[in-house]
């Protein structure tokens, strides 16, 4: 197989970027830091039939992006966020399936001195099995220990590395010791590209019902407002009719006034008793349906247990 020549090369390299831009309608922007080909090979499995994946250098990407700005210029919205390791992940899918995906297909990683956490290290209470000579190594890192049948173990679950702390040779070494891989390692999702829009990937997150909670609170604090600067409006409306009704019975039922609407207050100001009973009425009858109920439910298990056979059929 004769191998292509550098510049062949980078210019199907072009061609294939700019045909998957113009093909898929969004694609995700992944850090590829600590992943390695084995892995990558394993993403891709994972992703056939649903998403391509392209790597590259960030100087082409951004000369290939650059040459087809002309035709779609939204694309200019990714540049600056080619920095880094990093790479596409183009598809035509739903996006939150795919990145569910994409994460799912990690590796746990061992710590190395030097390395940034990408998660919160926490040692829990154990036994060690490592032998007393080893105690001041813990006390070192401030990790309270007891000997306990010749082993060093851990008292209290202690937190030895925080999210984007940098790790230590001592952390490195400890963790290596107890056999612990803290880390997982995988593609990173960095920014989100749709349709000419680019956005974090935490937005993938809200629901209809984000939504639909934020429209009602925004509706909620206009019609406060409204209410509050006398001010009209298809919000706010409602409330003041009912506010406005209020203020109609109060001033009925201190006055001689007669609406059909203020009849019953009337009679409960004069007659406070019929009020009384009316909600002496009302509590008999809501216990009686209760009771009710009760039988209907008791009634049923017995149906239940009975199954229809008597004793001696």
């Amino acid at each position: 197989m004769v191998k292509e020549d550098k510049t062949t090369w980078k210019s199907n390299y072009f061609a294939k970027l700019i045909t998957l831009i113009d093909e898929y309608p969004r694609c995700f922007m992944v850090g590829v830091d600590n992943v390695g080909s084995k892995q990558m090979q394993q993403i891709r499995i994972a992703l056939r039939g649903k998403a391509e994946v392209l790597m590259g250098k960030n100087t082409m990407m951004r000369k290939a992006i650059r040459g087809h700005i002309e035709t779609n210029p939204a694309l200019e919205k990714l540049l600056p966020h080619i920095r880094g390791n990093v790479g596409f992940v183009f598809t035509k899918g739903d996006l939150t399936e795919i990145r569910t995906i994409i994460l799912e297909n990690k590796v746990r990683a061992p710590a190395k001195a030097g390395g940034i956490a990408t998660d919160e290290v926490n040692i829990k209470p154990m036994n060690t099995g490592m032998g007393p000579e080893k105690t001041s190594f813990f006390q070192a890192l401030n990790i309270p220990t007891k000997i306990s049948k010749g082993t060093i173990e851990i008292l209290n679950e202690v937190k030895l590395l925080g999210a984007g702390d940098k790790v230590g040779a001592s952390e490195a070494t400890l963790l290596n010791m107890l056999n612990v891989s803290p880390f997982t390692f995988g593609l990173l999702i960095q920014q989100v590209y749709d349709s000419g829009t680019v956005f974090e990937p935490s937005i993938l997150d809200i629901t209809d019902d984000d939504l639909r909670a934020r429209f009602m609170e925004g509706v909620v604090n206009l019609a406060c407002v409204s209410l509050a600067i006398g001010y009209p409006t298809v919000a706010s409306v409602p409330h003041s009719i009912v506010n406005g009704f209020k203020d109609l019975l109060a001033i009925a039922a201190v006055t001689e006034i007669e609406f059909k609407e203020a009849e019953t207050i009337k009679e409960y100001l004069k007659d406070p008793s019929k009020f009384a009973a009316a909600v002496t009425v009302a509590a008999p009858a809501a216990a009686g349906e209760k009771k009710e109920e009760k039988k209907a439910e008791s009634e049923s298990e017995e149906e239940d247990d009975d199954m229809g056979f008597g004793l001696f059929d």
